[in-house]
């Protein structure tokens, strides 16, 4: 999955400085070689053909997209879009000056633009970090994509649709799911960076995470990148702000050809936030979130073992999106955290769709397992055969009932681990915050972002109108107009 770079740098430290920095002593000296060359990544298109049924579904009424190539400053392709390309804060900015047969060309348009981008100035061998002691913790290295992405015939249909409502589902699904060009794009940004972040840390790995790989991506998500020292802990309030600083410094400053607007974000998991200018994508970066990595599979899996999910998933991160709920760094509702929302819901209906996978293969989500198997996982369990026939639309009616009316907000943690709603834990990370989401690994909460009463009253009576709107219509442009909602995206 990595180009092939160089292995080991000088140390451009004094002695003291060591000591300081001692927590980098522990990155692993023999990291595993580069897995993909760089000429496979830029022939990806072809090897990616076989694998788009795992990400999009049956693509078979969608138009297929012919990316041409633009060039970052080391020669690698990528196919870009002619979509506008300015942004602002986690989400693209409105198109509200966009003329519509522009908008319109995003879903369908032919990517026919070539821009060669300047090459990237290396840093000078000072500026390589070095790290001589080896760690003793086994090592690591990422998987190939095209491993990740082998088609499975499970995924290769989709759920018939006999009602209006779930027929809407499934369309609004096809146009907004992620494509293959729109993966080509993000993972052909990852393997710059990581030859750039390697000219820092040499040993370090940089992995795609979040809905880019867990099955329920759209045409507009954002890229979440991990970046990888080592397997151990990493303490996000000084060791990842530090590293990140680094990192922050050089996109800034020898990267500005091709990285737009990095910002460091100094959260509880620290991130830099930045625009590829190349594929057009927003990304975030964080360093050592290794739990990102691991739920990422996690979901891939339940995305995988029944092919209701993915289109119930897609059409509520839109509905939320639309509704102006999904968006944490407005104290609302993390896409993540909506994910767990519909797999809580699927799990607890008195006919499941969805079981507890932790519970059911806790050895196949061990929080133990090295980073390199993790991708092995989604092959490995089977389908769940579900008694429960509801259709998309049902579904999607009693998902937005079940938490307008249904869940103990003040009293009840969502857990998709137990596959219940459980009580809320007395800690003061739960005590004070209005929704409670526990996630699947590390147990801490997902939703901590929606701290305000406001914020959590203006959540609940979206989903309560909703619920009532699509109860009485049966007809998803009441809550999601096509038009309104293409104009956000």
């Amino acid at each position: 999955m990595f180009p092939n770079s160089s292995t080991l740098g000088h140390s451009p430290f004094s002695p003291n400085h060591h000591q300081q920095k001692n927590f980098f002593n522990k990155i692993p000296l023999n990291m595993p070689s580069a897995l993909l060359s760089h000429q496979q990544i830029i022939n990806a298109q072809l090897s990616f053909q076989n694998a788009v049924s795992l990400l999009s579904g049956n693509l078979a009424t969608v138009p297929p997209v012919t990316p041409q190539p633009m060039t970052y400053g080391s020669g690698s392709r990528v196919c870009t879009s002619d979509a506008p390309t300015s942004s602002r804060g986690r989400k693209r900015l409105s198109d509200e000056s966009i003329p519509q047969n522009v908008k319109r060309q995003r879903l369908h348009s032919h990517y026919s633009e070539t821009t060669v981008v300047n090459q990237a100035v290396p840093l000078q061998e000072k500026h390589r970090y070095s790290f001589p002691e080896p760690v003793k913790s086994p090592l690591f290295c990422a998987p190939p994509l095209q491993d990740i992405l082998l088609p499975d015939p499970r995924e290769t249909t989709l759920p018939v649709a006999k009602d209006k409502l779930s027929q809407q589902i499934l369309e609004w699904f096809q146009v907004c799911q992620q494509q293959t060009c729109d993966l080509n794009r993000k993972e052909l940004c990852r393997a710059e960076l990581q030859r750039e972040i390697k000219k820092i840390f040499p040993r370090s790995r940089l992995f795609l995470v979040g809905s880019t790989l867990n099955g329920f991506g759209t045409h507009s998500s954002d890229g979440d990148l991990c970046l990888v020292l080592k397997e151990e802990p990493v303490n996000q309030r000084t060791e990842a702000r530090y590293i990140l600083s680094l990192i922050h410094k050089h996109f800034a400053t020898r990267l500005s050809s091709y990285i737009e607007r990095p910002q460091l974000i100094r959260a509880k998991v620290p991130i830099v936030k930045f625009r590829d200018k190349v594929s057009c994508m927003e990304f975030d970066l964080n360093v050592n979130n290794v739990v990102g990595i691991r739920n990422t599979f996690l979901l891939r899996t339940y995305s995988c073992i029944e092919n209701r999910v993915r289109p119930l998933v897609v059409i509520i991160k839109k509905w939320a999106s639309f509704h102006e709920i999904n968006d944490a760094s407005r104290g609302t509702l993390n896409s993540y955290s909506l994910v767990l929302m519909v797999l809580h819901y699927l799990q607890t209906l008195p006919e499941p769709i969805l079981p507890s996978l932790q519970k059911n293969y806790p050895e196949s989500f061990d929080p133990a397992m090295q980073l390199h198997l993790v991708h092995r996982t989604p092959r490995t369990i089977p389908p769940y055969i579900s008694m429960n026939g509801s259709s998309l639309g049902d579904l999607l009616i009693g998902f937005l009932k079940y938490y307008a009316t249904e869940f103990d907000w003040s009293r009840q943690m969502i857990s998709v681990r137990e596959a219940k709603a459980v009580p809320r834990p007395d800690g003061t990370e739960w005590r004070s915050k209005f929704i409670c989401i526990e996630e699947p690994f590390d147990r801490t909460n997902t939703a901590r972002a929606v701290h305000e009463k406001q914020k959590f009253n203006f959540i609940r009576s979206e989903f309560f109108q909703s619920w009532k709107l699509l109860q009485d219509k049966k007809d998803l442009n009441y809550i999601l107009p096509l038009e309104a909602a293409l104009q956000r995206r």
